[in-house]
């Protein structure tokens, strides 16, 4: 087997469980009414059905790349990935709501694993010359996932029962898992002692920093639930940067984010998804009530921007080294704040699919020169035994972001909206508002990434020597 060949078949075997992963972000949306009328359990309580994972999942992705980096990312990766698949066969035979939003908690666990190290593993396979091509498919594929889930999950609902947005994963698993170990070669980085206090630091302050804000989502800012965790977060915070200026193994380098193309391309990765996913969690429901569209409906009108990265990743990963990550990144921030601020401001209630369907176009386009960009930067910014630290961090504050989007933007929408005036107009009142502060955050990120020296252009920034070695069977 040629290197060219093997590296084909371990992106794909890497990249179909990441798929996965990215898709069950938000692939139980459409199926709550289901599991509604089978178990019972008002509204605050089906919402942990999906909070219960993006809390396992964001609060741990660093761990899942810290034990890659320390006890070889192959096995950790074929480890997380029996773990998703076993906990999707509980959620689909779950007897009880509460049985659910555990096996739901256990899936994210898995997941944070699959998702960081898919990304290492993808890179390592191929040789430097196709690594930005590699990770721009990574990056789509990764996106795709997370923009399809609630269609996905539509048509199995609608279809078969809500069971079958969890089945779908077993088969993907079954076939994943014999490819991952064959094709996919054992790697290691650089920490020769695995930063247990550092992990559990920062795993206790992701956790408590999610789960405030998703309580604020519900209760408000100023509650005391959201208020007590989002300080404890930040003691937690505090004490992990401490603890990490002093070890000898820090689990995250602090010396990393003084690397200015990875820095900013984090922020970038925060201020994108918030505004994305706090926009989508709103717009989608305007389609779905002002416009009068049913949820497969809906979703089959959002296909121009959330499958337009399908499309625009593999020619932008082409053009990522001639246009530069940082200008790529900041055009797509631009091209997504452009189309999300004029939304927002020709939003009504008589808005038709049409008027809608330029800005869409421009908002996918605009995702996928980021999700081609914003990786290959973080990768390609860092020492190669640092790349699986590198996509837990870039991927613990892009889930951040989108969980802080939607409860932001859900703020504003609340504070605008008139009380009790559950009308179209009353909507749409406030949608404009809401969906302007996304474009506002997306605009400063292509701000910032207008600052980014993609590491490719200027070799002083691009990774030092390492003596990662690499096992292949």
């Amino acid at each position: 087997m040629t290197r060219s060949t093997g590296g084909v078949a371990a992106i794909v075997a890497t990249a179909l469980p990441m798929f996965m992963v990215a898709l069950d972000n938000l692939i139980v949306t459409h199926a709550l009414p289901q599991i509604r009328a089978e178990f019972g359990g008002g509204q605050s309580q089906l919402q942990w059905v999906v909070n219960a994972y993006v809390l396992a999942f964001a609060g741990l992705l660093m761990a899942g790349s810290a034990l890659g980096d320390r006890f070889g990312r192959r096995g950790v990766f074929a480890v997380a990935l029996t773990v998703f698949t076993l906990a999707s066969v509980w959620c689909a035979t779950a007897s009880s709501l509460g049985e659910l939003m555990l096996a739901r908690a256990l899936q994210g666990a898995g997941a944070a694993a699959v998702l960081p190290l898919s990304l290492t593993l993808a890179a390592a396979a191929v040789d430097l010359r196709h690594r930005n091509a590699a990770i721009g498919a990574w990056g789509g594929i990764n996106g795709l996932g997370i923009a399809l889930g609630p269609l996905v999950g539509g048509v199995f609902t609608e279809t078969l029962g809500w069971q079958w947005v969890f089945w779908i994963n077993v088969p993907v698993g079954l076939l994943a898992l014999p490819a991952v170990l064959w094709f996919v070669a054992e790697s290691r980085g650089g920490a020769a002692v695995f930063d247990v206090p550092g992990t559990g630091l920062v795993t206790g302050a992701l956790v408590a920093a999610v789960w405030g804000v998703v309580r604020a989502a519900e209760s408000g800012w100023s509650s005391a639930t959201t208020l007590g965790a989002l300080a404890t977060a930040a003691v937690l915070l505090a004490a992990f940067v401490a603890w990490e200026r002093r070890t000898p193994t820090p689990l995250v380098p602090l010396e990393l984010f003084r690397r200015g193309p990875f820095g900013l391309s984090v922020l970038v990765s925060l201020a994108m998804y918030f505004g994305v996913f706090g926009s989508v969690f709103l717009l989608a429901q305007f389609m779905q009530g002002p416009m009068g569209y049913a949820p497969f409906e809906a979703g089959l009108r959002t296909l121009p921007w959330t499958a337009a990265p399908m499309l625009v990743v593999p020619v932008a990963t082409v053009l990522v080294d001639r246009v530069g990550g940082g200008r790529m990144q900041a055009l797509g921030c631009a091209l997504q704040a452009g189309a999300l601020g004029w939304l927002a401001l020709a939003a009504t209630t008589e808005m038709s699919y049409a008027s809608m369907l330029p800005a869409l176009v421009a908002a996918g386009v605009g995702m996928g020169l980021v999700f081609a960009a914003n990786p290959v930067v973080v990768i390609a910014s860092v020492p190669e035994d640092r790349h699986g630290t590198a996509s837990g961090v870039n991927n613990t504050v892009r889930e951040f972001g989108g969980s802080l989007g939607i409860a932001v933007i859900s703020t504003v929408f609340v504070l605008f909206h008139p009380s009790g005036a559950e009308t179209d107009a009353g909507f749409v009142a406030g949608l404009r508002p809401a969906v302007l502060v996304g474009a506002l955050v997306t605009a400063a990120a292509a701000v910032a990434a207008l600052f980014i020296a993609h590491p490719a252009r200027h070799p002083s920034q691009s990774p030092l020597p390492t003596q990662e070695s690499e096992v292949r069977r």
